[in-house]
C-alpha cells in the first residue's frame, strides 16, 4: 500500500522483518594484571566478530581546593558565643551594682525626709512660751571706751 508524501505522490513503503537476537554464549576474557591496561585491548562480540581498539585512560576528576575542616564562620559564631558568656557575669555584676546602689538612694531619700519632718516638727510642736507673737526688748545701749554699758 503506498501512501502519499507532503508533494502527494506516492512512495514504495518499506518492511523491516526484526531478526531473532541469538542466546549470548560466554566470552573468553583476556588475562589482564591488575593495575595496568594493555595499549590495545580486544573483545570479542556474541556473533564471533572481534573489535579491537586502543584503551582510554579514565579521565581524572582536578583536584578539589581544599577547604579547612571548620570554616570561618562557625569559629566566628563560637567565638562571638564564648565571649557574650564571658560578659554575661560582668554584666550580671553590673546590674546587682545598680541595684544596690538605688537601694542606698532610696534609704538615703527615706532617712533625710525623716530627718527634716522631725525638724519641721519640732519647729511646729515645739515648746511655745506662751504668746503668739515675737518678744523684742529693745534698751539704750551707751558705749564708753569701747564698754557695752546696758
Amino acid at each position: 500500500m503506498n501512501e502519499p508524501t507532503a508533494y502527494h505522490r506516492s512512495a514504495p513503503v518499506e518492511v523491516h522483518h526484526p531478526a531473532p537476537i541469538t542466546p549470548a554464549r560466554p566470552v573468553p576474557l583476556v588475562p589482564v594484571q591488575p593495575g595496568t591496561v594493555p595499549a590495545v585491548a580486544s573483545v570479542v562480540l556474541p556473533d564471533g566478530r572481534v573489535v579491537t581498539g586502543y584503551a582510554i585512560e579514565p579521565a581524572k576528576p582536578e583536584p578539589v581546593a581544599t577547604k579547612p575542616a571548620v570554616s570561618r564562620t562557625a569559629v566566628n559564631i563560637a567565638l562571638g558565643g564564648i565571649g557574650f558568656g564571658a560578659v554575661c557575669a560582668g554584666l550580671v555584676l553590673l546590674t546587682t551594682f545598680i541595684a544596690a546602689l538605688a537601694a542606698l538612694i532610696h534609704q538615703l531619700i527615706i532617712l533625710a525626709a525623716v530627718i527634716f519632718g522631725g525638724w519641721i516638727a519640732v519647729q511646729f510642736f515645739g515648746h511655745n512660751s506662751g504668746g503668739t507673737g515675737t518678744t523684742v526688748n529693745i534698751r539704750k545701749a551707751v558705749f564708753k571706751r569701747n564698754h557695752f554699758h546696758g
